[in-house]
């Protein structure tokens, strides 16, 4: 009798990759100056949208570069444990795993970053695996990794490349970094990643920089000229859907008290794909995900608070939490 094999990872559903960071947090508002420790978690805004996914029950996979360093090897342990495939993921000996300190002191978030040189600011097209990709039905990508170096933006312009000539749907969220980069270099990459995605996904501060205007009539007749569905996040009250030339306002839901706001357009992002990939309309999708993103910042971390679709599914129904 031949030994059994041991199974095979099933396609993901939805690929993103992107740099995913040690978070050193200080636990009280005294600041990362007076603090006597700091927590150790993770985030990267790719990580964050694929355990959102996954805890959906959408199968997803990340990949990217991390050093071979201990919280290298602790954010791949963690990712994985989180249903996410890291099958692509790859471990760098020379290049250390970027770095990011968060504070919040007089009710303001500061964050510091230590991603110069670092692993997955070293990624270069090659190591792109096209049949990963072209399995998916969706690459979702986003604005930093194109900011981190001259490779990176390289290899997301052929993610987005393979994915397109095969059929994959890219959704793209551009999530605007100035630290890392000009706003004029960010305009001239995030603009061209936009006119090649099925799902652009901004919000509208970060259009107003890109387009260089205030006016949210003009803004919409500059989104109307992409193919793209444009959905414009981030308001407290309502999420835009541009459809087919076509505005839709789908409110948001309330949320009582804002507990970290950071992860929210993660979230949202999350359970946009996923409320497409389960077959929803796209105002459905939209709706999903302004849940998700309100559930999000309510709790603290970057993407500890992403609900399991039985928890979203029961605020959708607004079924009652009954403790026994």
């Amino acid at each position: 009798m031949s030994p059994q094999q041991p199974e095979q990872p099933k396609q993901p559903y939805v690929v993103t990759f992107g740099e995913s960071m040690g978070l050193l947090t200080a636990p009280s508002a005294k600041g990362i100056e007076y603090a006597h420790g700091l927590e150790l978690s993770f985030g990267g805004a790719e990580t964050n949208v694929a355990i959102g996914l996954a805890r959906l029950g959408i199968r997803v996979g990340w990949f990217g570069r991390l050093g071979s360093d201990p919280i290298g090897r602790s954010i791949l342990t963690r990712v994985r444990g989180e249903g996410v495939d890291v099958s692509r993921a790859a471990q760098d000996g020379e290049r250390p795993t970027g770095l990011m300190l968060r504070e919040q002191t007089s009710g303001r978030t500061s964050v510091y970053y230590y991603r110069k040189l670092s692993a997955m600011s070293a990624m270069q097209p090659s190591e792109l695996d096209e049949a990963y990709i072209a399995g998916a039905s969706m690459l979702h990508v986003t604005g930093i990794m194109p900011a981190l170096s001259d490779s990176c933006k390289e290899t997301v312009f052929e993610a987005v490349r393979i994915a397109r000539r095969n059929g994959v749907k890219v959704c793209f969220d551009p999530n605007l970094r100035l630290k890392l980069w000009s706003l004029s270099d960010a305009r001239e990459t995030l603009l061209a990643l936009a006119q090649q995605a099925d799902y652009f996904l901004p919000g509208m501060d970060e259009l107003m920089l890109l387009y260089e205007m205030e006016d949210a009539e003009q803004i919409m007749d500059r989104l109307r000229q992409l193919d793209a569905v444009s959905v414009v996040k981030g308001s407290r009250t309502e999420t835009l859907l541009l459809e087919n030339g076509q505005l839709q306002r789908i409110p948001c839901f309330p949320v009582e008290r804002v507990t970290d706001a950071v992860g929210a357009g993660d979230g949202f992002c999350a359970g946009f794909i996923a409320g497409l990939l389960k077959g929803h309309s796209t105002a459905e999708a939209v709706r999903l995900g302004n849940l998700i993103g309100s559930l999000v910042v309510q709790a603290e971390g970057d993407w500890e608070g992403l609900p399991t679709w039985s928890h979203a599914e029961a605020v959708l129904l607004d079924k009652r939490h009954v403790e026994r």
